[in-house]
């Protein structure tokens, strides 16, 4: 597995090897002992969660506070989509700052995002199925989000027109609103 470390350093971009021939592929898709060389994180998943959305569908920035924050490792197995974390561990260097990259069921690569960040995804695909291993369980009086479009972060959605947005996201809150930055 090859692991190339972001911009944001703590979170790590994970590209497997694919092995693959006229009869189609296989590639080991999680390995507790290769992660942890990978990523230095000993974490321990409690939860997988699977989502289906169509194009332009737009999930995020959402995070929940400690105690019960989330690590997340991220991967598609059905079309492409923009995926984003935000860093809003406010002793970081990197706090308030954004990555982002392509994950899709063609490059089957990965995305660990340790506890303190936000996350969100674009689906750039007709349709995008995406996997989430979590480092706690969903715990929904500590979930919050932060605005997909807060001119503060200025993530670069490749948007391929209005995105599609769910309650939750339309009321989702500026960054400097929730970390009075």
């Amino acid at each position: 597995m090859k692991a190339t470390r972001l911009a944001i350093p703590d979170v790590v971009l994970l590209e497997p090897k694919v092995f693959g021939d006229e009869r189609g592929f296989f590639y080991e898709s999680f390995n507790e002992q290769v992660f942890r060389n990978a990523t230095g994180a000993d974490v321990r998943f409690v939860q997988d969660n699977h989502s289906r959305s169509a194009q332009n569908v737009l999930r995020g920035l959402h995070y929940q506070l400690p105690p019960k924050a989330q690590g997340k490792l991220v991967r598609v197995v059905v079309g492409e989509v923009f995926d984003v974390a935000v860093d809003i561990r406010q002793e970081s260097p990197t706090f308030g700052k954004w990555v982002g990259e392509i994950l899709s069921a063609d490059n089957k690569r990965q995305l660990w995002i340790p506890p303190g960040f936000a996350h969100g995804f674009l689906v750039l695909s007709e349709v995008a199925e995406f996997l989430y291993k979590t480092t706690d369980y969903y715990a929904p009086a500590l979930e919050r989000c932060i605005r997909w479009d807060d001119p503060g972060l200025a993530v670069n959605w490749p948007l391929l027109g209005t995105p599609v947005l769910s309650e939750k996201d339309l009321a989702g809150d500026f960054f400097r609103a929730a970390y009075g930055v």
